[in-house]
């Protein structure tokens, strides 16, 4: 019954739709109809509005964690805090309230593991960062970033070091199954790069 309600309470928290909130909000409309029509913050940036674009990472990074932190202190049980971490991102993925079409769920799995192995979080930011700067594709980054943390968790050993690797295996397994259209540009050379401008 724990996990149940720890699921729900993740769920619901994963759901809320920051970017397209925000967006509405600051007067320009649908973030859905601009760019490549996703509500994370990148796409939020293609508005032009990196202060929106930012706190919508904020948001979006919170809120999978804050659940996971919210069921953790209910139940006093790690596990209960992995399944409403985990169940947020998939809120984010697939949010009721925009017919279970959301986004890519990076940002809010990055924090779900800040807030249930931060240890595990950091590692995983800190791969993400150093790919970026390495080869400059955002989705690279993310996916190597994600594969990487069920072996962080693992090789780190500690309390329950197996079920924290299975959880964000399978968040791992999901980003990819999400980012297909991205792996398919990568592969074929089209996926577009992070741009740096030069002052």
């Amino acid at each position: 019954m724990i996990y149940l309600i720890s699921a729900v309470i993740g769920y619901f928290l994963g759901s809320v739709p920051f970017g397209l909130v925000i967006t509405r909000l600051a007067g320009l409309g649908d973030i859905r109809q601009i760019g490549s029509g996703n509500i994370g913050a990148t796409n939020v940036l293609r508005t032009g509005r990196k202060d929106l674009a930012l706190l919508t990472l904020i948001c979006d990074v919170s809120k999978a964690g804050v659940a996971a932190l919210i069921a953790q202190a209910l139940f006093d049980n790690p596990i209960a805090g992995l399944t409403a971490g985990t169940a947020g991102v998939i809120g984010h993925n697939f949010p009721i309230w925009l017919k279970f079409k959301g986004g890519k769920g990076v940002a809010s799995t990055l924090g779900m593991m800040l807030a249930t192995n931060p240890l595990v979080g950091v590692l995983a930011c800190l791969t993400w960062l150093l790919v970026a700067v390495l080869f400059r594709y955002s989705s690279l980054s993310a996916l190597t970033a994600l594969a990487f943390s069920p072996i962080y968790a693992w090789v780190l050993g500690g309390a329950d070091a197996r079920v924290y690797a299975l959880f964000y295996a399978f968040l791992a397994l999901l980003s990819f199954v999400r980012h297909k259209a991205n792996i398919l540009r990568l592969l074929n050379g089209t996926e577009t790069q992070i741009k740096i401008k030069k002052e």
